[in-house]
């Protein structure tokens, strides 16, 4: 259905209609001028990439003196703390767990889909971020199905509540068993506690239900932000809880100011204050830990925090140096928050966020997060909460205010390390203030010994192929580990999502492009110690990795996509991981195949997305389906 600037596709207007409804498609028209604005930025992002790698040149800060694109800020203004930041407010003071995972499920009736979000407001995290992004499934009209039911929940409609008490009931009965006791007294109130924040899709990604008039792709960034914004804000403020984003995969300033350009032009457009939409930025880019002052400075009153991921921010140093032979990562497991630049990385997260503004306030660091699962053997159970407890203290310990956890029974597990710290948050504690020398650069990037191991390459390759097969079938938050453990309960399954696919392929693709040589002997391929990953090899392992997928059993593997999108994931991961180009991005060759279970069309399209980057750098980000 077509608006004066915007089509919206088939009869999705009238079939989500409450979700489309007449204030947010008039927000959509008042916003999409500034995709244009989007698209030149995203080319811009390619560009530098591509500079660099042609003249061999890392990231480095930006000239003190130079503005911020997009403001009258100058780069030395925002270092120093001269802007006013936002007011941390109310429920935002303490955020000890925050949980994450979408509000929908892929397929699924409205009344077993909506259980997400039940499960997410009875859980007794201190926030819930619905996921928008990297943890939401885009199959058929998914993201829809998400808007649909954060505004269900949020409005306690009937159809949620009925839902609420029901899973309230399940979530008492699991506690039963593992704590020994309930964990929800009164589940009506507790649907109190819980701040709602959501994440909208990155400045990257197009929306595949919202086109321009005249054909051209339009931003899912402003497209989740309108439609949860205008949806909810009433209610939200009505409540008095705050209006809350995630911002994620922001790479640069600029990007930030477009970002907050797009929030005060909804805030004025409906009519209520500048800086009512408060945002946390996901720091998971490396170019971005260059320009940390410099977006909290471009968000301005919007601005309350950062969050410390690890799989997306891994993925983007190996991105950011594809072309340097000497940067080569090992096994996954090694790159631990402790490791190298990942601590460099956290080291400078917190020290932007303890530099007040030049109203004296500082901003909230969100720690990284806990995947972990409690469901296994006793042994498997226990070795796990052993080590989610040693990371929440660690972080805890180094100043985060919180950190997130992946599913909802790890909430209780982790939560008691903060409630005995007792602190709200760790707002203005003291740090070293950040500099900017030829040293910090260069500790981005450190490399510190590590492992990398056959084993390591078929942890990666299996990984990789679940996930690509369970984004393929809609599930993009999935319980994984690699198949030489499926029937081992001692080994934990472990909450993956989109930036888990990422890393293991760029990791893949460093080992095989790169030389890198193995740290250890492995019988079973006669690899020596030295030895390289050849591009035989590599489909010896790959080939191996996929046959024990197809012959897992059905709990580890659905029996129904081995045939469908099990072969067009394989397909995937060996055309990104065999291609001398690295593509920018796994989700792209994703996205085009959602809905195609046809392998030859798959490969049509792999071919002709791989073309038009190797060409001149374009991204095919479009949903090709419609």
């Amino acid at each position: 259905m077509a608006t004066r600037h915007l089509v919206i596709r088939g009869n999705l207007q009238s079939d989500y209609a409450d979700v489309f409804t007449p204030a947010a498609v008039a927000a959509l028209e008042a916003l999409a001028n500034l995709d244009a604005d989007r698209k030149d930025l995203m080319a811009a992002r390619i560009a530098r990439r591509a500079a660099r790698a042609r003249d061999r040149q890392r990231i480095t800060f930006l000239d003190p003196q130079a503005v911020i694109g997009r403001t009258r800020i100058q780069v030395q203004d925002a270092r120093a703390g001269a802007f006013a930041g936002a007011e941390i407010p109310p429920d935002l003071q303490r955020q000890w767990i925050q949980g994450t995972g979408p509000a929908a499920k892929p397929n699924a009736s409205l009344d077993k889909s909506i259980r997400n979000a039940a499960y997410a407001l009875l859980s007794g995290a201190d926030g819930w971020m619905f996921d928008g992004e990297d943890a939401l499934g885009q199959i058929s009209t998914m993201s829809l199905d998400n808007q649909r039911n954060l505004k269900l929940a949020i409005h306690r409609d009937p159809a949620f509540l009925k839902v609420a008490e029901q899973v309230a009931g399940e979530m008492n009965h699991w506690a039963q068993g593992f704590f020994g006791r309930p964990i929800i007294s009164d589940w009506q109130k507790q649907l109190d506690f819980t701040t709602k924040i959501f994440r909208a899709r990155g400045l990257h990604l197009d929306d595949r239900h919202v086109r321009h008039a005249g054909g051209a792709s339009f931003s899912a960034s402003i497209v989740d932000a309108a439609l949860y914004v205008v949806n909810n804000h009433q209610r939200l403020r009505e409540t008095n809880a705050s209006l809350v984003l995630y911002l994620p995969k922001i790479q640069t300033a600029e990007e930030a100011a477009l970002w907050s350009d797009i929030l005060s032009a909804l805030e004025r457009h409906l009519g209520i204050a500048e800086g009512s939409i408060r945002v946390y930025v996901l720091v998971e880019q490396v170019e971005a830990c260059f320009q940390l002052m410099e977006i909290r400075a471009a968000l301005g009153l919007h601005f309350v925090g950062f969050n410390t991921g690890r799989w997306d921010y891994i993925n983007s140093v190996a991105d950011a140096l594809a072309w340097d032979s000497g940067f080569v990562n090992p096994n996954i497991d090694a790159i631990t928050m402790t490791y190298g630049y990942m601590r460099t990385y956290e080291d400078r997260v917190r020290r932007a966020c303890n530099t007040p503004d030049r109203l004296g306030r500082c901003a909230l660091w969100q720690g990284g997060m806990e995947p972990n699962i409690p469901v296994g053997s006793a042994a498997g159970v226990a070795a796990g909460m052993q080590r989610a407890v040693a990371g929440a203290e660690r972080e805890q310990r180094e100043g985060a205010s919180g950190k997130w956890v992946a599913h909802w029974k790890m909430v209780h597990i982790v939560r008691p390390v903060w409630e005995k710290a007792g602190q709200d948050n760790q707002l203005g504690r003291k740090f070293p203030p950040l500099t900017y020398t030829q040293a910090d650069a260069d500790a981005l990037f450190l490399l510190e010994p590590a492992p990398r191991t056959v084993r390591g390459a078929r942890d990666l390759l299996s990984v990789a192929l679940q996930y690509g097969n369970a984004f393929l079938v809609g599930l993009q938050a999935a319980a994984l580990k690699p198949a030489d453990y499926f029937g081992n309960d001692d080994v934990l399954y472990l909450m993956e999502d989109m930036a888990t696919g990422e890393i293991r392929l760029s990791i893949l693709w460093e080992w095989l492009h790169k030389n890198a040589a193995f740290s250890a002997d492995d019988a079973a391929t006669g690899v020596k110690s030295g030895d390289c990953l050849t591009p035989e090899l590599c489909r010896r392992l790959l080939a191996e990795e996929y046959d024990k997928l197809q012959n897992a059993g059905n709990r580890d593997v659905h029996d129904a996509s081995k045939r469908t999108t099990l072969p067009i994931a394989r397909e995937i991961v060996e055309a990104y991981v065999t291609d001398n180009v690295k593509l920018p991005w796994y989700i792209d060759l994703l996205n085009i195949n959602l809905e195609n279970h046809d392998l030859t069309e798959a490969r049509r399209r792999i071919r002709l997305l791989a073309e038009a980057f190797h060409k001149d750098g374009t991204r095919i980000t479009q949903n090709v389906s419609w």
